[in-house]
């Protein structure tokens, strides 16, 4: 199974999200978080319908802790929009995918 998203982690976050000069939706999870399993499909069919327009990337909160403090994620999933380096939007929980297009289309336009 080829992923479509982006791995996103305490190293490469700045060069792929920060510095992007798309459009970026990350997913904070873990694999311990059920609502987060729920939404990786849905995340996988954003990375796909975005491909070439925006960067979708996901961080395991486990993993790279310093990246979710950063930005101060206590919940998750966590999903947060950034532009140009800064977070514009976010969305908290097992979000339905129209209301996360949605999201994504108004920064995107």
């Amino acid at each position: 199974m080829s992923e479509k998203y982006l791995a996103a982690t305490d190293q490469n976050f700045t060069t792929e999200i920060l510095e992007s000069d798309k459009v970026a939706l990350v997913d904070f999870w873990a694999t311990w978080c059920g609502p987060c399993m729920m939404l990786g499909p849905v995340i996988d069919e954003l990375a796909g319908e975005y491909a070439g327009r925006a960067v979708v990337a996901k961080v395991n909160v486990d993993e790279n802790p310093a990246t979710a403090a950063r930005y101060g994620i206590r919940s998750i999933p966590s999903l947060l929009i950034f532009k140009n380096g800064q977070v514009v939007d976010q969305l908290l929980g097992a979000i339905p995918k129209n209301q996360i297009s949605r999201k994504m289309d108004l920064h995107l336009a």
